[in-house]
């Protein structure tokens, strides 16, 4: 093997392994950012159209409709309350400016004699490399009850 292929190898996974810690960062700021109540910086982490798939409420696309979602009473409910949106480490497939991904997510929530685990799900994201980084294109998550839906979406990671 030459020098340049054992170099373009290099490169190569090296590029791999600064997409696959730039993707876990755009993820696991998902939560700092919607638990801050920094809005349309969550909204931010999805490319223009992006939408977010939440199990058993709605589909949400679009910057801001992702900023609405998050300046609602419900989920500003969820931030006064004291709560903590936790994303497990991904498993990610890259294929080359595209990406999936494949997490856990928690959201923890205090209560009066704690913080207790108030909704658990399944995630599975479609992701994009822009001018601006790495970016969502989708986001679908359901809820850990035991669905084939949910399995289903965790078995992605097994791909």
């Amino acid at each position: 093997m030459s020098y340049e292929d054992r170099l373009e190898k290099i490169e190569a996974r090296l590029r791999a392994a600064e997409d696959q810690l730039e993707i876990i960062r755009l993820l696991s700021t998902y939560g700092p950012a919607v638990d801050s109540g920094a809005s349309r910086a969550a909204a931010e982490l999805w490319v223009e159209d992006g939408a977010y798939d939440v199990g058993g409420m709605n589909r949400f696309a679009g910057h801001d409709t992702l900023e609405a979602l998050y300046e609602a009473e419900t989920h500003q409910g969820l931030i006064r309350q004291g709560s903590a949106h936790i994303t497990s480490t991904p498993q990610i497939t890259l294929a080359g400016d595209r990406a999936e991904a494949v997490a856990y997510s928690l959201v923890v929530l205090r209560g009066e004699e704690g913080h207790t685990v108030w909704r658990a799900s399944a995630n599975h994201w479609e992701l994009r490399r822009t001018e601006a980084g790495w970016r969502m294109v989708t986001r679908s998550n359901r809820v850990l009850d035991g669905s084939a839906e949910s399995q289903a979406l965790l078995a992605r990671a097994l791909r």
